[in-house]
């Protein structure tokens, strides 16, 4: 017997396609809000639980986890302000003449017979004029668009809060369109995603903070100014493929070189090559024991995310397509593989 499309697309299924389509235009905007806010929950509803057990108060616990949350993420973006205005503060005390021309005169010692260093020195001075138009456009673009981002804050606390609290009638919801004969690919895919959550938190976020606490206590024992402002920035950086550490130590390496400090350019660079391999050792034995994604697939979702949804493209990128990954092999063990 042939497909008869008239048969599923009924009244009632083209009115609930309309306004299916119809919803989405109004949450395409806050989408991205929305799924980091769900992605958040799943990490915060564990804390809610156990303040929970104590308070009985399920709307208070919730707020209080978020709270828990939200402050050390607060405390993270003021401390690196801070510190990034008393870095150039101490650079201008310390070299009140200092400018882009005296320093690649200074560097010029060292470079190769040759090497034209007003080509170079114009060509920085380019990149610098470029850098703070760019600077300059962004600040004037954020400060217009306050009342969007408040917005998005807004719609982001009230994602994370009702997802914790409703997460489970969501789930039920959506299970309960699901024919019997599926429920267990539903069942599955679910677990998938979980431990795809879970992979990517611990074989990639928690990576990043043992690399910056390596950071801190490495960069600080060496005697670099701002050591411990120089390992966060090493454990950010460790969430971005591609860079990595490598960054701040080889930029460290110069320094010192330029400055004759050699037996420390060596240390910090076999400092920097340890930390490079812990983070090879680390990721996959954090991230194998939940889920095993291809390191591409996680690659392109950082690269790729924040072209789509700006900053938090960060973290919803990659989770975006290891779920993606997770539920195409589900499908494929469970009515592929499970056929054979």
């Amino acid at each position: 017997m042939g497909l008869n499309i008239k048969d599923y697309l009924n009244t009632p299924i083209l009115f609930i396609i309309v306004l299916l389509v119809i919803s989405l235009m109004f949450v395409f905007p806050v989408l991205n809000m929305v799924l980091l806010g769900a992605i958040l929950a799943y990490g915060i509803r564990p804390i809610a639980n156990k303040i929970q057990s104590k308070l009985k108060y399920s709307s208070i616990s919730i707020l209080l986890a978020i709270v828990i949350v939200l402050i050390p993420l607060i405390l993270l973006v003021a401390y690196i302000i801070f510190e990034l205005s008393t870095f150039v503060t101490w650079i201008l005390a310390n070299n009140p003449d200092a400018n882009v021309n005296s320093a690649m005169y200074q560097i010029s010692a060292y470079l190769p017979a040759g090497v034209d260093i007003n080509s170079i020195n114009s060509y920085l001075d380019s990149v610098i004029n470029n850098v703070g138009s760019y600077i300059l456009n962004y600040s004037v673009k954020f400060v217009s668009k306050f009342a969007n981002i408040t917005l998005d804050l807004f719609i982001l606390v009230c994602s994370v809060f009702y997802f914790v609290r409703d997460g489970d009638k969501c789930l039920d919801f959506i299970r309960s369109f699901v024919p019997d004969d599926s429920k267990d690919f539903f069942d599955n895919t679910i677990k998938a995603i979980e431990n795809v959550l879970k992979s990517i938190f611990y074989g990639h976020f928690l990576t990043s903070v043992i690399i910056g606490i390596f950071g801190c206590i490495g960069y600080s024992l060496l005697g670099y100014p701002f050591g411990i402002f120089l390992g966060v920035l090493t454990g950010i950086l460790q969430l971005i493929p591609v860079f990595g550490p490598w960054p701040i130590y080889w930029a460290l390496f110069f320094i010192d070189v330029a400055s004759g400090n050699y037996v420390r350019a060596v240390i910090v660079l076999f400092f920097g090559f340890f930390l490079s391999t812990v983070d090879m050792y680390i990721r996959p034995a954090l991230s194998s024991h939940y889920a095993d994604i291809h390191p591409l697939i996680l690659l392109i979702g950082f690269l790729a995310g924040p072209l789509v949804y700006g900053i938090v493209g960060f973290i919803i990128g990659p989770l975006v397509l290891g779920i993606t990954y997770a539920v195409l092999d589900n499908y494929r063990n469970e009515y592929l593989l499970g056929d054979d």
